[in-house]
């Protein structure tokens, strides 16, 4: 009984997460198709990269440069014991540029950003106002959701580009005070090491993600019910959604980069 109870559960739960799935889908879909057509919100998606990217530098900032710090000290455990420390430069700058850099900020604009977006749209649809949109004739993706996930899309490879340049130069201050690496070596290790394709494989990643974070906080917005507590609910599922979204998406993403 309780193996039948359980593989009860498991297909209920694998068809709401198909549904999830095919929702969002369709949503993307929806959101591309509205996004090429006129009229465009240029107005709104202005305002929404100034939300989502200007507000964001500050908590983005402080997570790469102490993620390059953080890096900058476990590798040279490792390298010390080899006599290899003062390559510390080369590991950090591949690490940040490659992964942690657009990875790290797609988590952390997953949880404020992502967050965000769904609390407005929610509030807005347990309030009936996405309703009214629809009543007037108005086009809820049009209005609501091509802007936000466009400006994900576009604030997200901005915000990389910052996040490789602190977490490395955080790298550098750890190298230079700690390991006692000159600045000068550090910054020709950085600049020998890096090749382009390594800063297109990761900036090029953050369209995708913020793609995955724009839709899921949408999705999960424009569906919310049952008043403030679903706002709660629903903004949780997003930043978790998310996050597993990013996670999934930077496997298969880095396996087609190095094929390329």
């Amino acid at each position: 009984m309780a193996a039948a109870g359980a593989l009860e559960s498991a297909i209920v739960t694998g068809r709401k997460l198909a549904g999830h799935v095919g929702g969002v889908a369709t949503l993307v879909a929806e959101t591309f198709l509205a996004a090429v057509t006129p009229p465009f919100a240029a107005r709104e998606l202005v305002r929404q990269v100034d939300e989502m990217g200007v507000k964001s530098i500050s908590i983005a900032s402080i997570t790469a440069l102490f993620t390059g710090m953080v890096l900058a000290l476990q590798s040279a455990v490792g390298l010390t014991r080899f006599g290899a420390k003062l390559y510390v430069g080369a590991i950090v700058s591949l690490s940040v540029v490659r992964e942690l850099g657009p990875g790290l900020t797609a988590l952390v604009l997953a949880g404020r950003v992502g967050a965000g977006i769904t609390a407005e749209l929610g509030s807005m649809a347990v309030t009936e106002q996405v309703d009214a949109l629809r009543a007037i004739g108005a086009s809820p993706i049009r209005k609501l959701v091509v802007p936000r996930v466009l400006a994900c899309m576009i604030v997200l490879p901005l915000l990389s580009v910052l996040a490789d340049v602190l977490g490395i130069l955080g790298g550098m201050i750890i190298g230079t005070t700690e390991l006692h690496v000159s600045w000068h070596f550090y910054i020709r290790t950085v600049r020998d090491t890096l090749v382009l394709a390594d800063v297109m494989s990761g900036i090029g990643k953050a369209p995708f993600f913020g793609l995955i974070i724009g839709a899921i906080a949408c999705y999960n917005g424009l569906q919310t019910r049952g008043g403030t507590e679903g706002v709660g609910q629903a903004t949780t599922n997003t930043v978790v959604a998310a996050s597993i979204g990013i996670l999934i998406a930077d496997f298969f993403l880095t396996k087609l980069f190095l094929l390329l």
